[in-house]
């Protein structure tokens, strides 16, 4: 297994920045991306390959809501822990590269996963971002599924560039979202 990490690691290492396929880039180059965001709660930070076990033992003990955040896929199904590795680091350098982000919401003594956030570039038009973000489902009782999203709705409002956030099957439903026309347009930041 430590042969696979170092792969991993080494891959990723070699591989060169580069920019996003799109020629519209997500956020502007000098935007300084928010590394964390502490509530009495809980830190959102960045996803990475370090989150590896923690990451994957949420995953998988809330499979059932995680397999709901995105319905057309069956993600978590058959989801190991090396491929979750291989996810992460991707979700890794995508957030090195600025091309999107993906944060984990961990407890404040940084041990458990509670939840993620992430932020990918749209191609709908009237939107410059869509957001997805889960809790675990041993947490959706608590109330902390509305206490996130409000967190993230204000943090997308006070520090990020986007103008107008999509929010896929929670505030637009997915019918609706997957009649929304496609865009071409550049962002203007």
């Amino acid at each position: 297994m430590k042969r696979f990490y170092l792969s991993i690691f080494l891959f990723f290492l070699i591989t060169p920045t580069v920019k996003a396929q799109s020629k519209v880039p997500f956020v502007p180059d000098d935007f300084e991306v928010p590394l964390t965001v502490v509530t009495n709660e809980y830190r959102l930070r960045m996803l990475s390959i370090d989150d590896v076990e923690i990451d994957y033992e949420a995953v998988m003990t809330s499979a059932d809501h995680v397999s709901q955040i995105w319905p057309d896929s069956d993600w978590p199904e058959g989801l190991t822990l090396q491929q979750n590795l291989i996810d992460l680091a991707w979700h890794q350098k995508e957030f090195q590269r600025k091309t999107s982000f993906a944060y984990t919401m961990v407890t404040l003594d940084e041990k458990k996963v509670i939840g993620c956030v992430y932020f990918y570039p749209t191609s709908k038009n009237g939107y410059d971002t869509e957001v997805f973000m889960w809790v675990r489902e041993s947490e959706l009782s608590t109330g902390l599924d509305s206490r996130l999203f409000e967190t993230v709705k204000v943090w997308l409002k006070d520090d990020w560039p986007f103008k107008n956030p999509a929010f896929p099957g929670r505030v637009i439903s997915w019918e609706d979202w997957e009649k929304l026309p496609q865009t071409i347009n550049e962002r203007a930041f």
